[in-house]
């Protein structure tokens, strides 16, 4: 089964359940599931900073499992972690590969591997 994360909630959902409970178990191999995708809003975005403890060891996960890492493009900007506008922005201080958009950026992007469910945090 593959699922796609959005992370939506604010307070600790991305530092407490992304970095506690999901990413221990990416990183050693038994999470149970394919994970495609994870897309943060609001402060979530954060955890993607060039640097983060979090971020940066959730950027190896996805690159070596070819998971996509969305920051919400509006989010992005409004935190200094893009440049641009919305719908045209790009990432700016993130940990490499890390992609931003709006939802028709994450539909298009999860196209190719789309998710048997969702899972919004």
């Amino acid at each position: 089964m593959r699922v796609a994360y959005v992370f939506s909630t604010s307070g600790h959902t991305a530092s407490y359940k992304l970095g506690k409970m999901i990413l221990p178990q990416l990183e050693d191999g038994d999470h149970g599931v394919e994970v495609v995708g994870m897309f943060f809003f609001d402060d979530n975005t954060f955890v993607l900073r060039a640097g983060d403890p979090l971020g940066e060891r959730l950027g190896r996960v996805a690159r070596a499992q070819g998971m996509l890492l969305m920051l919400c493009d509006q989010c992005a900007l409004e935190r200094g972690l893009a440049k641009g506008a919305p719908r045209a922005a790009s990432p700016v201080g993130t940990v490499d590969g890390v992609t931003v958009g709006c939802f028709p950026d994450l539909y298009a992007a999860l196209a190719e591997q789309p998710p048997d469910q969702v899972i919004t945090l």
